[in-house]
């Protein structure tokens, strides 16, 4: 009887306890949720990486065509060249960011619709400036060609005034009239023998001027033997003409008072004179008055 109680004692110490079982059946149950959670965090992981890595591509790729967009655009004006030149620095700098997370890829993208922005008042800016020089190089184009013909213009009317000045000038000059040259012997007839001559006389008239300016004018007288010698009393008489000095003859001066005033020159015969056709010349204030002749013979 004994025996058989203490056989019927021991066969329920042997049987596992239910408690171990439990806790073993929960630590498993949470090993697995722990190992399919470990797996499913380290696939979000990798999906979340290359996500990122992704939109880091994706956004390097949106800042180099903006760097892009602003490396065309052109400006003469040298204060908006200043800040598109800031603003490409500002790309530089961005394309050397490494963003490795979420906040670092909003800001990321934040900066690049801050430049897409920015760049956009530039080109509406460009723009405006470009129609600006249009307009003003259609104006110095047009102003350009009202200056040509204003110089034109002017070229034309000062070869008008040139003419009228040259017109001007020869309807001033004081022409001489009526020459007549005459050999006279010392008892003051008139003569064409040299052995008998005297004087030679020149009168002449100058005549009525209106335009040209009065006062005292001196007629200078030339000359010309038949060797075409000039005869003159001195090397020194000595006048104006053109740019050259010319010898005279004689001369003789006369107050002009715009009218025809009557006027006679002459000629000492110092043994100068030889038998044959002279010709002579009157100048006055640098022009060739009037030309005139006369012959000498020996008996």
């Amino acid at each position: 009887m004994s025996d058989s109680n203490k056989t019927n004692n021991s066969f329920p110490q042997n049987k596992p306890p239910v408690f171990l079982i439990f806790i073993t059946v929960i630590l498993s149950i949470a090993f697995i949720f722990l190992v399919i959670s470990y797996f499913s965090q380290k696939n979000k992981m990798i999906e979340m990486e290359t996500v990122l890595t992704h939109e880091k591509d994706s956004l390097a790729n949106e800042i180099r065509k903006i760097m892009y967009g602003y490396d065309t655009l052109r400006s003469n004006n040298d204060s908006l060249n200043a800040q598109l030149a800031r603003e490409r620095e500002r790309i530089r700098r961005l394309l050397s960011i490494n963003a490795s997370n979420v906040e670092l890829i909003k800001k990321y993208r934040a900066e690049i619709n801050t430049l897409r922005e920015i760049m956009k008042s530039y080109i509406v800016q460009i723009d405006s400036l470009n129609t600006r020089n249009k307009l003003l190089a259609a104006e110095n184009q047009d102003i350009r060609q009202k200056f040509s013909q204003v110089q034109k213009t002017n070229i034309e009317l000062e070869k008008v005034k040139e003419e009228l000045s040259t017109k001007v000038e020869i309807a001033s000059v004081i022409q001489a009239k009526n020459i007549v040259a005459v050999a006279l012997n010392k008892n003051r007839k008139e003569t064409t023998r040299i052995d008998r001559l005297d004087k030679l006389r020149v009168c002449f008239t100058l005549r009525e001027n209106p335009i040209a300016t009065a006062g005292k004018k001196t007629v200078y007288m030339r000359i010309i033997r038949p060797d075409q010698l000039l005869i003159t009393t001195s090397p020194d008489n000595l006048f104006d003409y053109g740019n050259t000095k010319m010898i005279y003859t004689e001369s003789r001066s006369v107050d002009y008072i715009n009218q025809d005033v009557d006027m006679c020159i002459y000629v000492d015969n110092t043994g100068d004179f030889i038998p044959g056709n002279y010709n002579g010349e009157l100048y006055l204030e640098g022009n060739l008055i009037g030309t005139f002749t006369f012959m000498l013979t020996k008996r």
